[in-house]
């Protein structure tokens, strides 16, 4: 049995459908997968009928940013409630920050001349939960730099111009908004730092 239990549609950093990311796991031979956008779970009803009719067994799931001890760690949700209440708010909340966090990117980006709108960012995520990969998107459509990979080592990556701190809920709370969700937690790619 072959699973991926660490998945990204366009519902946040990713560039598929949930439609999409479950024909591609049929094709790769994947008995089981997990959906995990960014504080985001918009993707999971689709997914789950996806993986339905391609007979992959689901999971439900979605990756919180967190901090514990001063460094980010991302911090993966798995077979919770969708429909808690209480993980609901939170989302909202951490979608929210992130809208905030790409207009202040926008904003930084601007004084550096480079005269982004947050309309366009906002238009190319298409999604509750946008990320920095949706403002080097941006900036490789207005032509400001080549691929993401010069965006995020010109612009985006921690340090530099562009970069702008992310608000980011505890460890300890986002294991106990899992577990209330009747869910469990998982570090994402432990090692990275």
């Amino acid at each position: 049995m072959f699973a991926d239990l660490h998945l990204h549609t366009h519902f946040s950093d990713g560039t598929f459908s949930p439609e999409e990311v479950a024909e591609r796991a049929k094709e790769v031979g994947l008995s089981a997968v997990a959906l995990t956008d960014h504080d985001s779970v918009h993707g999971c009803r689709r997914m789950k009928a996806a993986c339905a009719e391609k007979r992959i067994e689901f999971i439900t799931g979605c990756e919180f940013t967190v901090e514990q001890g001063g460094h980010e760690l991302h911090l993966l949700g798995y077979c919770f409630n969708l429909e808690d209440v209480n993980l609901q708010v939170a989302l909202l909340k951490y979608q929210e920050v992130r809208r905030n966090r790409i207009h202040e990117m926008v904003v930084r980006l601007n004084g550096q001349g480079i005269p982004l709108k947050i309309e366009r960012v906002l238009e190319l995520a298409d999604c509750e939960a946008p990320g920095r990969p949706h403002v080097g998107r941006a900036l490789v459509d207005g032509g400001h730099c080549s691929n993401l990979d010069e965006a995020f080592r010109r612009y985006l990556k921690k340090g530099r111009p562009a970069w702008a701190p992310k608000a980011k809920m505890s460890a300890a709370e986002a294991i106990e908004l899992i577990h209330r969700a009747g869910g469990i937690s998982v570090m994402a790619h432990p090692g990275i730092t």
